[in-house]
């Protein structure tokens, strides 16, 4: 079954003190995109993040939206760089002397320094964090792709019902084209008898010829049967295509393609109000096929 791409998600997964959040976003686009917000930690696993998300997701652009919060029971993710604060009270005392100040360095000179503290990396806890974030990731994929295949459903049934319609004009088209034919017939006769006055004249084989070319010029059966033929790949592709979008939109332009030729080769006004009827049907529904994956 087919799926929109306009749809929302999000998942929650808490463990061991660690919580994390993801929302999900999906609207129309010709390709796959993701954009995100991501916590520092994970700001280097982008990449990762979106093959989880294409393996699930053929089209659309993505905006993803993630949080973290964790529990350090107290502990600070930072550690004092010995080193550096020993350099650095060792050049502060050099400056004392060479300017002859009386202040003794302090400790809290040398904390002016950023490099005295460092942000101390917990590999444990960095992978405690993208376990948590993946489970929430995958809970909000599983429910953004719930919302787009429901509303791909609607979808679907909206266009197959306008499918429909379109083949009962079909059969109309085809009805009154082959009424039309012996129709012409007469009225060629009966024009060019008015037009000599005398019956006696006519070329009888050279009349048969141009009513003969009259009627395949009139006759649409072999685009009707082509329209239909698409139309049956159409509901084909509705039922059986996870990602059809490209498929379809390639059978409308075909549809519309049929419709011009079926209305340029009738002639006939009757015929034209039904072309234009599918004409508007098969609108509708390259529009709805714009939200289709």
């Amino acid at each position: 079954m087919i799926q929109s791409m306009t749809g929302y998600g999000r998942g929650e997964c808490s463990k061991e003190g660690i919580s994390a959040v993801v929302e999900l976003r999906s609207v129309n686009s010709r390709f796959f995109e993701l954009g995100s917000r991501l916590p520092r930690s994970l700001s280097l696993r982008e990449n990762e993040i979106k093959e989880i998300v294409r393996a699930k997701v053929v089209r659309g652009k993505i905006s993803l939206a993630a949080t973290l919060q964790s529990d350090t029971n107290g502990k600070l993710p930072l550690k004092v760089n010995v080193a550096a604060a020993k350099s650095y009270y060792k050049l502060l005392g050099q400056l004392r002397k060479s300017l002859k100040l009386k202040e003794k360095v302090s400790l809290d000179h040398v904390l002016r320094f950023s490099e005295v503290f460092e942000g101390g990396v917990d590999e444990e806890g960095v992978s405690a964090e993208w376990t948590v974030f993946v489970e929430a990731l995958h809970l909000a994929v599983k429910e953004l792709l719930t919302m787009r295949g429901n509303e791909g459903r609607e979808i679907s049934k909206d266009m197959i019902g306008r499918v429909e319609h379109i083949q009962e004009r079909l059969e109309n088209i085809g009805t009154i084209s082959k009424q039309r034919i012996p129709e012409e017939r007469t009225r060629l006769q009966e024009r060019i008898a008015q037009l000599l006055g005398d019956k006696n004249v006519i070329d009888g084989q050279r009349l048969e010829l141009e009513i003969a070319l009259l009627a395949d010029k009139l006759d649409v059966t072999e685009e009707c049967v082509r329209f239909r033929s698409h139309n049956k790949f159409f509901l084909e592709a509705l039922q059986n295509d996870d990602a059809a979008g490209r498929k379809l939109n390639f059978l409308i332009q075909e549809m519309n393609r049929e419709a011009n030729t079926i209305g340029s080769k009738s002639n006939d006004t009757e015929i034209a109000h039904h072309i234009v009827a599918i004409k508007e049907d098969l609108e509708k529904i390259r529009e709805q096929l714009q939200n289709i994956e």
